[in-house]
């Protein structure tokens, strides 16, 4: 296990700037998420951590050594990858061994290894066969088990669920955690998808645009968002932003309210609106209502509430749960 360090990372490909000073420190043991939308810089930070890519200007520390151009194999880290990238020919045994084998390490260590691995990925009853008669989720841990077995000071992920189908996701996601507390190591994981961060992390770092919007733990970034983009980026259904003239009204420059943080009526409430689209996910519906002056307003409502397109609905705010951001845009 091991404390990473990043102190004022800065990446560069000609005149164009990626990474924009990034200073951050993830503990030792700590699950960490980098997530934000294509293009923040989030896989290419990953990835300077690695040493798979150069750092411009800056300081990568990993257990208090300074890794900065030192090779990824001195690094002690291991990286998962979106692709398997299993080995067709050989088998999950062989697979989760191979690291072991190339060192030339004794065959009965790498067989005594290869079963604890096994034993903790839930792949014992699986070790004989080759990646084709795999599921996805199965292939992810052989993976996953070819990166444990090499007792990694930091693990890495780079987006490795994005292959899978929804029930696999979920199901990876809860293994994932299962195996941080098992192993207690240092895991930085990327995703562009907030479910994924806000289910898994211990600390959550919201990227934009090369630079860091927020750090914090989940339910802080969605109880007390620092920016509208991290309001509009944690939390689905997106909040609700508005500025203009609707901001000024209430004292800000741009306003915010959650669509589970609205009471809806019949009868009367803050904003008026028609029912323009509903969609009905059992536990819960959401609907849109389209409000004059405001425009499409998003709310969550039980999932058996009586509405209609058309239908005429009062929407309020639930007391201080309305954000009111005096920086930043909704750009």
């Amino acid at each position: 296990m091991a404390r990473v360090v990043l102190e004022n990372i800065c990446k560069s490909f000609g005149s164009v700037d990626i990474m924009k000073g990034v200073s951050l420190t993830v503990e030792d043991g700590e699950f960490c998420v980098f997530v934000g939308p294509s293009g923040c810089g989030k896989s290419t930070l990953l990835r300077m951590i690695s040493g798979l890519e150069t750092v411009s200007s800056g300081r990568v520390l990993i257990d208090g050594e300074d890794v900065t151009y030192a090779e990824p194999s001195r690094r002690g880290i291991a990286m998962v990858f979106q692709s398997y990238a299993l080995y067709p020919h050989l088998t999950v045994r062989e697979n989760i061994g191979f690291g072991l084998s190339l060192a030339r390490r004794p065959k009965a260590e790498i067989e005594e290894k290869v079963r604890k691995v096994a034993e903790t990925l839930q792949l014992s009853h699986l070790l004989d066969r080759k990646p084709k008669a795999l599921s996805g989720g199965q292939r992810q841990r052989v993976a996953i088990g070819r990166a444990i077995i090499r007792d990694p000071k930091v693990f890495l992920f780079d987006e490795p669920l994005s292959n899978l189908d929804a029930a696999l996701r979920s199901q990876m996601r809860m293994e994932l955690t299962d195996l941080h507390g098992k192993l207690k190591a240092t895991m930085i994981y990327v995703t562009h998808d907030q479910v994924e961060a806000m289910t898994m992390a211990d600390k959550i770092v919201v990227l934009n645009g090369g630079r860091i919007e927020q750090v914090g733990a989940p339910m802080t970034l969605y109880n007390e968002p620092a920016s509208p983009f991290v309001a509009g980026f944690i939390g689905s259904p997106k909040m609700n932003l508005y500025d203009g003239e609707i901001a000024a009204r209430e004292g800000c420059k741009v306003y915010g309210i959650r669509p589970e943080h609205l009471s809806l009526s019949a009868t009367d409430g803050k904003w008026r609106g028609a029912v323009r689209h509903i969609e009905r996910l059992g536990a819960d519906t959401i609907a849109h209502l389209n409000v004059e002056g405001l425009g499409n307003l998003v709310a969550r409502c039980p999932g058996d509430m009586p509405i209609a397109i058309g239908e005429t609905l009062f929407a309020t705010p639930l007391a201080s749960k309305e954000h009111k951001f005096t920086t930043g845009s909704l750009v």
